[in-house]
């Protein structure tokens, strides 16, 4: 029992570290681009941004004003977009293509600087996400009833009185947001530690393995996987920066990875978030699974078509 105890003291030990490394890597991120998104918002340069992709918008099935929904997600977290959303006066129909939008791309910055730092290509990563919000919500708005919901009911938007008042609202935010990084990550890093040390990770990637072989993944890609539908790709970076730095996954096997949670991640919290204004969770899981495994077996057939060539 001792040297179970000792062994799991040491494993945290050495978790700590590397999650104080990586906790300092996503607040040097995340901090400056909600300050400065906070700002935009304040002065309404990103309502006026939005004003322009009214066209674009119209052909998903969406009204211009939902356009500042989707350019927020991009920016920030999906508590960002969703609060904006209370205050539009759309009906569930509308919301559930949004939503859609916004699990596909939001936090696109910080989530894209955590693909690259596992391998994948930023520019290729940030992309995808964007097109294939697009396409589908394009592929929704044909499939989707007329009716599916009651709307939302309509709250006053947030107004701030003065920029000070903005930027302390955005302090607390941020403290928060520190909090809950911290306890996070740390715990994500002590966990696979030591599941890593008792040899557990092992059992994991068999029991997930006919699971991976569907999605067209590896079995070492399990535990990754399995990290990025509950906690996300920035609470999950540090599990996967980890992995990957210590050849835990190929590099090939972490790309195709990527490509998949790119699209579908976070089924947990995320979905739970637009699932509680009254969103159908069917049409905004299966599209994201279902489009990640097709994502997936295309670049499989690419890259194996490239391999006979050269």
């Amino acid at each position: 029992m001792n040297k179970i105890l000792n062994q799991i003291t040491t494993s945290s030990k050495n978790a700590i570290p590397k999650s104080l490394k990586t906790i300092w890597w996503l607040l040097k991120i995340i901090l400056p681009i909600s300050l400065i998104v906070s700002i935009l918002q304040y002065l309404g340069v990103i309502a006026y941004i939005a004003g322009y992709l009214t066209p674009v918008f119209s052909i998903i099935g969406l009204p211009g004003e939902s356009a500042i929904v989707f350019i927020s997600s991009i920016f920030l977290t999906l508590y960002a977009p969703i609060a904006i959303l209370a205050t539009l006066s759309l009906d569930m129909r509308e919301i559930t293509i949004l939503a859609l939008m916004c699990l596909i791309s939001h936090n696109l910055f910080v989530e894209t600087a955590v693909q690259k730092k596992t391998g994948s290509s930023a520019f290729i990563m940030f992309t995808l996400r964007i097109v294939t919000s697009f396409v589908s919500a394009f592929v929704l708005n044909l499939l989707l009833p007329k009716e599916i919901g009651p709307n939302i009911k309509i709250e006053k938007a947030i107004e701030f009185a003065n920029i000070y008042e903005m930027l302390l609202f955005w302090l607390k935010g941020a403290g928060y947001l520190i909090l809950k990084i911290s306890i996070i990550v740390t715990g994500l890093m002590i966990l696979q530690n030591i599941l890593k040390d008792f040899k557990i990770l092992d059992h994991i990637a068999k029991i997930f393995s006919p699971i991976m072989k569907i999605m067209g993944l590896s079995p070492d890609s399990s535990f990754l996987w399995f990290i990025a539908q509950i906690v996300g790709l920035t609470y999950g970076s540090i599990v996967m920066i980890d992995a990957v730095n210590n050849h835990d996954i190929s590099p090939k096997n972490a790309d195709l990875l990527n490509y998949h949670i790119a699209i579908n991640h976070s089924m947990l919290e995320d979905t739970l978030l637009f699932v509680a204004i009254g969103v159908p969770a069917v049409w905004i899981m299966t599209p994201r699974i279902i489009l990640a495994v097709i994502i997936v077996r295309f670049v499989k057939i690419v890259s194996t078509k490239k391999a006979i060539h050269q």
